[in-house]
């Protein structure tokens, strides 16, 4: 994890290089908290992370950088957070250029990287005392306690880390990227790992935390996730943007809603199919007990299907209607899942 203390080989140099900034990075974007211009990352080896990113996060927000492994969602992260060097392009956060600036960017910002990175050895408290120590915090102890209430933490604050269930012990992760109350949060990967009580417990916390004008660049793989938290979603694929906007309008992108019609009859199905065909948008199919009806007006098809059911004398187990989800967008726009087994970039 990083909390704005991040140092790199030239930094100074390029601080005083850049100690008016570029003006653009005051206006580009806007509202944009987060603007990045055609990043471009090569690995040794030859590896291409970044392939022209193009991002602008606003501010106040949830963007949620979404896609398999590998496909360039840490790297922009390190990147945008001054601990990679970019290979081409421009960025800037929070007002700064990270190139130019990346001193000022630290100032600004939080990291909370894909592990967590709390002493298991210290309490809770040590642990942001340490942090807040460590960015030169007049009064520690004060700011670790106000972190502790606001993550629900109190109770457990002197207890060892290692003793703290996995949503705990990301909550604190996140108490320690807030420890100098950044602008910009960055959070790779937050529910990796974590059980399904665990990954709501960070959920909140990430809520919250926008909720008191934090932005908020999110990195995951969880389609869940992003649909949840996000006020808008880009996907990446291959280091660059396939798509972005916000999971209601990525998902309007793949089509039509669907009803589903689940039988207690698999005897049932072709008539429900020849009933339900007039009321649909496109082809009706079926597998099974399951007839699947493509409709746009969601809550009259269902009245209208449910009525020639009804009429019919079939009485269906459930009737569901559906949006397309954020993993079906993915998969039409890149024709893989957003979930892979590659290696992360």
């Amino acid at each position: 994890m990083t909390n704005g203390t991040t140092g790199g080989d030239g930094r100074a140099a390029g601080d005083r290089a850049g100690a008016t900034g570029d003006p653009r990075g005051r206006d580009v974007g806007g509202e944009g908290a987060i603007v990045a211009r055609g990043l471009r990352k090569r690995y040794r080896g030859g590896t291409e992370a970044l392939t022209g990113l193009d991002l602008t996060v606003r501010r106040g927000t949830v963007c949620g950088l979404l896609g398999p492994n590998g496909a360039g969602k840490t790297t922009a992260v390190r990147v945008l957070s001054t601990l990679l060097r970019a290979d081409g392009g421009e960025a800037w956060v929070a007002g700064h250029d990270v190139r130019r600036e990346p001193r000022a960017v630290r100032r600004r910002i939080g990291l909370v990287g894909q592990y967590a990175a709390v002493d298991e050895v210290l309490t809770g408290r040590q642990n942001l005392v340490m942090f807040g120590r460590l960015n030169h915090l007049p009064a520690p102890r004060a700011r670790a306690g106000e972190l502790l209430e606001r993550f629900a933490l109190t109770g457990a604050a002197d207890r060892a880390a290692s003793t703290y269930s996995g949503g705990m012990r990301r909550r604190l992760d996140l108490a320690a990227g807030l420890i100098v109350a950044p602008d910009v949060l960055f959070v790779d990967e937050p529910t990796t790992g974590l059980d399904p009580g665990g990954r709501i417990e960070v959920w909140d916390a990430i809520r919250e935390l926008v909720g008191g004008g934090t932005t908020v660049l999110l990195t995951t793989q969880y389609l869940e996730e992003a649909d949840r938290l996000a006020d808008a979603v880009v996907l990446l694929d291959g280091g660059r943007v396939v798509a972005e906007g916000t999971p209601g309008e990525l998902k309007a992108r793949v089509g039509d809603d669907w009803l589903e019609v689940e039988l207690a009859d698999e005897t049932d199905a072709e008539a429900t199919t020849r009933l339900a065909q007039p009321h649909a948008t496109g082809v009706v199919t079926r597998a099974g007990t399951t007839v699947r009806v493509p409709v746009t007006e969601r809550a009259a098809a269902l009245v209208r299907v449910a009525a020639e059911l009804h009429a019919a004398g079939i009485t269906p187990a459930d009737l569901t209607v559906r949006r397309p989800t954020l993993d079906e967008v993915f998969l039409r726009l890149t024709g893989r899942p957003a979930r892979s087994q590659e290696v992360a970039a």
